[in-house]
């Protein structure tokens, strides 16, 4: 055993998307961290497909951005394609979405991490925990290394004690071709975690001069590029001054210099393509040989994002089923297709993916795959992602059972910033259910649970109307700034913004144009900023959009405000620990039971218990 000679103030158990935010927010809020992996190369590696955003996804990420996070800068900076989904519907559901590089995402994740001040990257692999009086102390790796800390966050992934299927195949790892942590799991029990197996999947990879995409539908990136950070000038990482390179240029036009899309010039397409009657003729052929419908999977799998197996059976008057074939990188002719994860064996794979209109002679460079792996029920964390049974112990990530990297970003950004407070003994920030999407996540898993990979929807949100991806920045970046994780130069800007806004609204109110106001005007379903007579031409786009959503939607957001207030007594009403359940003797059996496992926070979040009634709501606040 060798104890390792520096004592960290956060350490950060695996690289994935969760790791990076929370060792990064931990190391930019002054704290020595630690960030150790089973394998330095694979630092923000893209398991599934290498796309940030989508419904709901993209609300995450663009709040990650707007509280400092990492996210939405390296997705800019290595985004093959940019999409602005579902912008025929309301403002609330627009999502942005970018496929990236996935080799120039990891490595450009890796160079930040590598020239982090406070933050150390090395490579290892957990093997148990150390604590003490239900106090973690550290970690013990599988080679005697000891690294001791005052907190530690735990962001395995799918790799506590992954199995990976392809047809009765099985292979220990957490990814193809990557060991799995094997021991880590029995020390979590050790300190009185119960855990549980879920699964997932991801689709084979395929080879783009074997396609045919004349068969296929052209799908082009969106210009102008709906970018994901709200710092566009802090996309080269040079330093935490915000100094740009001697030799950059500061008016590259619309793609950031030393971008992909600069390299490339210009966006590349993802292509839309169809299952055939042939495909599924032959999965339901071979069901038989599926590990998913033979029972030799224990885990459960994504109900949002199903194998093509699920499909066909679940879905057997369905004609056909859309895919989408999208690149992998600029370096690679690799193709991902999304839509088709499937454990079904090698030789079938091959049969299937020919049966794809464009595919017929399709090579599979990589197989597809299910993976099994433990996660941690989240009932058992607090609101500020640390464990109730070990004091000092964080968990974030598909750890806690959700699915995608945005979900496992936005928990690690909150983990890594609530661990760097406890060890400078302060109070934790719990974001609330109508300041962002993180506050709905956060609050959905450790108040509900989950039991199924859990994936974000707008659907999720009451308060989705206000909680919008194009305003994340107006609602979390005040936060981010306060405690220190977004930098002086951002929130100067993000002030600029916030009073342009806020002066060009009263512009309106004030302008009378005829017998109406400019804002009376803009009102009408119509009309648009552009069509105003008295139009600032000088304003920001991104004002002009704020602008018009505050007045086309004033009732609608005036509506939600007022639910937002009338809802506060219940938010903000905490909960004291010393509170005994069993002492509040008229309370329903059921309902003292889910009170005394889930101990919420505050009567907001224990109306929220299922299980519990308003009636007992009512009791508790009685009580108290």
């Amino acid at each position: 055993m060798f104890i390792y000679p520096k004592t960290y103030d956060v350490i950060v158990l695996g690289a994935g998307h969760a790791g990076i935010e929370a060792a990064l927010a931990a190391a930019r809020l002054g704290c020595q961290t630690l960030l150790l992996t089973i394998n330095a190369d694979t630092l923000g590696q893209m398991s599934c497909n290498p796309a940030i955003g989508g419904l709901a996804k993209g609300h995450l990420a663009r709040e990650i951005d707007a509280l400092g996070g990492e996210i939405g800068k390296v997705t800019d900076m290595t985004g093959l394609q940019f999409r602005m989904l579902n912008t025929r519907k309301g403002p609330s559901v627009w999502a942005p979405r970018a496929q990236c590089d996935k080799k120039a995402y990891q490595f450009h994740l890796k160079w930040i991490c590598e020239r982090e001040p406070n933050l150390d990257l090395k490579q290892g692999q957990a093997g148990k925990l150390l604590h003490q009086d239900k106090t973690i102390q550290g970690i013990e790796t599988t080679l005697g290394v000891q690294y001791h800390g005052k907190t530690v966050i735990v962001t395995t992934g799918t790799f506590l004690r992954g199995l990976m299927h392809i047809g009765f195949n099985q292979i220990q790892g957490g990814r193809l071709g990557e060991a799995a942590a094997m021991t880590l799991s029995d020390s979590l029990k050790e300190i009185g975690m119960e855990l549980g197996r879920l699964k997932t999947g991801t689709p084979p990879r395929i080879l783009k001069r074997s396609i045919d995409f004349t068969k296929t539908e052209v799908q082009p990136g969106d210009e102008p590029v709906p970018y994901f950070t709200y710092w566009k000038d802090d996309l080269f990482h040079v330093e935490h001054s915000g100094a740009l390179p001697q030799d950059a240029d500061q008016d590259a036009g619309p793609y950031p210099p030393g971008s992909i899309l600069a390299r490339i010039q210009g966006q590349m397409p993802c292509h839309i393509t169809y299952t055939t009657d042939k495909t599924a003729e032959i999965i339901r052929a071979n069901l038989d040989k599926s590990p998913l419908y033979s029972g030799v999977i224990e885990g459960v799998g994504p109900r949002y994002c199903p194998s093509i197996e699920d499909k066909i059976v679940k879905f057997p008057d369905k004609e056909r089923h859309q895919l989408f074939l999208e690149p992998e990188g600029i370096g690679t002719d690799e193709y991902y297709v999304n839509g088709f994860s499937t454990s079904l064996p090698f030789e079938v794979q091959f049969q299937m993916v020919r049966s794809i209109i464009g595919c017929e002679l399709a090579e599979i460079l990589r197989p597809a795959y299910a993976v099994e792996y433990d996660f941690a029920f989240p009932t058992q964390l607090y609101a500020s992602l640390e464990t109730k049974v070990c004091r000092n112990l964080y968990h974030a990530g598909q750890i806690n059972g959700t699915s995608g990297y945005e979900e496992a970003a936005a928990q690690g950004l909150m983990a890594g910033i609530n661990a760097a407070r406890r060890v400078r003994g302060k109070e934790p920030i719990i974001l609330k259910r109508d300041q962002g999407y993180i506050g709905v996540l956060i609050d959905d898993l450790v108040t509900k649970g989950t039991t199924e990979p859990y994936r974000m929807f707008t659907s999720r949100a009451e308060y989705r109307l206000l909680l919008r991806q194009d305003n994340a920045d107006l609602r979390l970046s005040e936060i981010g700034h306060e405690i220190g994780l977004l930098p002086e130069r951002n929130y100067r800007q993000f002030t600029i913004k916030k009073n342009a806004i806020l002066e060009e609204l009263t512009r309106l109110e004030k302008t009378r144009s005829g017998s109406h106001t400019l804002a009376q005007l803009l009102r009408r379903p119509e009309m648009s900023y552009a069509m105003l007579p008295g139009a600032n031409a000088a304003l920001a786009p991104e004002v002009v959009q704020q602008v018009e959503i505050a007045l086309k939607y004033e009732g609608y957001i005036e509506r939600q405000e007022d639910e937002i207030v009338k809802f506060r007594y219940l938010e903000d009403n905490q909960i004291p620990d010393w509170l005994d359940y069993s002492q509040i003797r008229s309370l329903r059996t059921e309902a003292r039971v889910k009170l005394q496992k889930i101990r919420p926070g505050t009567l907001g979040q224990a109306s929220r218990i299922s299980g519990v009634s308003p009636a007992d709501v009512n009791l508790v606040m009685i009580w108290m």
